[in-house]
């Protein structure tokens, strides 16, 4: 897929609560956004933070083509996310897209599956929901059967639920029970209640970690979301190495370095080293 270095006319910011953003991104001649992959990510240039030298791996979150938006789900965690909440409609953020490999749709799901609609469990805690909107929006427009599995610690952590019904069902739990069930998503009695074609997964390492043990004990299909430090994303500076597990034309099985940036970042849970 080409990749591009844009700098898009930020059309609207929204606070969602006091640690998360929603930048919408627009070209400014009113060009088409190039062809974006959900589980993909952007990298932007942070601008008038001087403390910050290297550009920012943001997941899309979701492409609205009818509005031409780029949307980006930010988690304000330091000084340059700080800065890109601060800004405003009308200014200008470079991003360099659509970087990595994502989530597997349906139609390439292999094998394919035959009878009915298939049945894809979206699972996320914490900024990691971020991709799964764009995911969601996807297969349900294939005809795949969504449910969204959304962890976080508290009911105000929770982000962008109206937009998710739009594409599935919603279970949702939260560590203080202030809203869905209490406990991690992987406690979720929809685990233990129904089965499911693919598992897809973005989020803290210990929460993926326990999500791709459900999926060898319960034999489903499962790719996870990586979220090594991506500095270039393209491969180049290899701080985000990650050894993989590959299966040889030979039927051998071998461990390779790949980078996650470019390789990933979403993976099948038989190439992960940590997933048994």
């Amino acid at each position: 897929m080409k990749k591009y270095c844009l700098d898009l006319r930020v059309s609207d910011l929204e606070r969602l609560n006091n640690r998360y953003v929603l930048i919408r991104l627009t070209t400014d001649d009113g060009t088409l956004l190039p062809e974006m992959a959900a589980g993909q990510f952007v990298e932007v240039r942070v601008d008038g933070e001087p403390s910050t030298f290297l550009r920012r791996p943001i997941s899309i979150n979701f492409v609205n083509r009818e509005q031409n938006e780029l949307w980006l789900l930010v988690a304000v965690v330091g000084a340059g996310t700080r800065r890109l909440a601060q800004l405003q409609a009308g200014d200008r953020l470079n991003c360099v897209l659509p970087l990595g490999r994502g989530f597997a749709t349906l139609t390439e799901m292999v094998p394919p599956i035959a009878e009915g609609a298939p049945r894809f469990l979206l699972i996320g805690g914490g900024v990691g929901v971020a991709p799964l909107l764009y995911q969601g929006a996807e297969l349900a427009r294939q005809g795949a059967d969504v449910t969204f599995l959304l962890g976080a610690r508290s009911a105000c952590d929770l982000l962008l639920l109206d937009e998710f019904k739009k594409y599935g069902r919603v279970c949702v739990t939260t560590e203080d029970g202030t809203m869905g069930e209490q406990g991690f998503v992987t406690n979720h009695s929809v685990l233990r209640e129904e089965r499911f074609d693919m598992v897809q997964c973005c989020g803290p390492t210990p929460m993926m970690k326990a999500v791709v043990k459900y999926a060898w004990e319960a034999d489903v299909d499962c790719q996870v979301s990586l979220e090594n430090m991506m500095a270039c994303g393209l491969g180049a500076c290899l701080c985000c190495v990650e050894k993989v597990r590959q299966l040889e034309v030979d039927g051998q099985e071998t461990v390779h370095n790949v980078c996650v940036c470019k390789d990933g970042p979403v993976f099948a849970k038989e190439e992960l080293l940590w997933a048994k």
